[in-house]
């Protein structure tokens, strides 16, 4: 199994003092959100994406069919080569491509991309390209058989991610090429099919790598406006966009409960604990994790849970971001450059070794601003989002038991980092 320390040291080797990171942790929160509390009245991110136009001739390019084409295509031939290869390439997961491209290219990789450029897994989602090519085939129409129903909301992607994070965090033989191949073609199977009855917009509420992707898509600088420009924007006005739908809470407990559990597992005592029966205290502790995140969130925010889930988006992006900051700078390389490994065209890949991993303080420092800059972004579109939905005698009581919540997922995953 591909195997890194994601924290940013032990207690005794820690670069930057524990204890002060987590009291600095949580009065950065508690601080920011008085500020915003005394000088922001007035909500100021809601309402249609606006901003600057990027370059004409730019535009053009980034909305050519001929671009959107070969980035579909290209999509659909990875995914067909990594399926080939997965059943029939090497055993070894360093010689064979297929659990990097899943673990770190896909899941960990799809956040700082999906940041930068928005929501881009739709754009080269395989599925999307099988999809259409069995629909045009069966002459099902393209917007399927039946209507989504709306109760649906995100529960499906929720679903789909939460198998996914079992695979990756907790299933054995997780590694196994043939096991995450048959992975990949369970759930294609079981999206495109669905896509087939419900049509293609199934995939923006089904897929749960494309919500994945489109929800830290949200938070990136470049937006749409409603004629269709694309502009560069202030990133919280593309979070004000996200709509409130039934499941949302659920993705969000499922990615930021499992990544505090990847956290977890990283812990020696949890080692020692769980080593007679890891894949049953797995999977419970798993559980018990996400339904913290979710009952503890609707207990801070009631009524508003659904209109306010968004502004967890910031914060599981940025303790992604800060857990994985170590894999993504060493092993995503490692990965592109084992892709060519089948065609001979690629190295098998050996160990980490210790100077290829990022210097421990550079590396913490990355991951504490990521955890603080994450929960700050939460902050401001929380109380942003507030001031539009509540009344002004009740608008700061009323973020309180979430501003709250928000400081003790700052503590809790400062800690992890800590002590993983």
């Amino acid at each position: 199994m591909i195997v890194l320390a994601h924290g940013i040291g032990g207690r005794e080797d820690l670069p930057l003092p524990g204890d002060l990171v987590l009291q600095a942790g949580g009065a950065v929160v508690l601080v920011t959100f008085l500020a915003v509390a005394l000088l922001w009245r007035e909500p100021r991110f809601a309402g249609a994406v606006r901003g600057r136009p990027l370059p004409a001739t730019l535009q053009r390019v980034l909305d050519a069919p001929a671009l959107r084409a070969v980035l579909r295509w290209l999509g659909a031939l990875v995914g067909a080569y990594l399926l080939v290869v997965a059943f029939i390439g090497p055993a070894d997961a360093d010689a064979n491509p297929v659990p990097r491209a899943l673990y770190v290219l896909v899941w960990v990789g799809l956040v700082p991309t999906s940041l930068l450029l928005g929501p881009v897994w739709r754009l080269v989602n395989p599925l999307r390209t099988v999809h259409r090519l069995l629909a045009a085939a069966l002459r099902v129409p393209a917007g399927g058989v039946r209507e989504l129903p709306a109760r649906l909301g995100y529960w499906p992607a929720a679903a789909s991610l939460a198998v996914f994070v079992w695979l990756e965090l907790v299933a054995p033989h997780r590694d196994e090429p043939q096991v995450v191949g048959a992975f990949l073609v369970l759930y294609g199977a079981a999206h495109v099919a669905a896509a087939l009855v419900f049509g293609a917009s199934w995939f923006e509420r089904g897929d749960g790598f494309e919500v994945y992707s489109a929800l830290i898509g949200s938070l990136a600088p470049i937006g749409r406006r409603p004629d269709g420009t694309l502009v560069l924007r202030n990133p919280l006005v593309g979070l004000a966009q996200v709509v409130p739908a039934p499941g949302l809470v659920a993705v969000l407990a499922v990615w930021w409960g499992s990544t505090v559990f990847d956290g977890l597992t990283g812990a020696t005592a949890w080692i020692n604990w769980s080593e007679q029966s890891r894949v049953a205290i797995g999977t419970l502790t798993l559980a018990v994790l996400i339904a913290l995140v979710a009952g503890s969130y609707r207990l801070a925010t009631g009524k508003l849970a659904a209109e306010l889930a968004s502004t967890l988006v910031p914060i599981a992006v940025g303790y992604t971001l800060a857990h994985y900051a170590a894999l993504l700078l060493v092993e995503a390389p490692r990965g592109l450059a084992q892709l060519g490994v089948p065609l001979g065209l690629g190295e098998q890949l050996g160990p980490v070794t210790a100077d290829a991993v990022p210097a421990p303080t550079v590396l913490a420092v990355i991951q504490v601003a990521a955890i603080l800059a994450g929960h700050v972004v939460a902050v401001l579109a929380a109380h942003d989002r507030s001031a539009a939905l509540l009344p002004a005698h009740r608008r700061l009581a009323d973020q309180i038991p979430l501003v709250l919540l928000m400081v003790v997922y700052t503590m809790v995953g400062l800690f992890l980092l800590v002590v993983a």
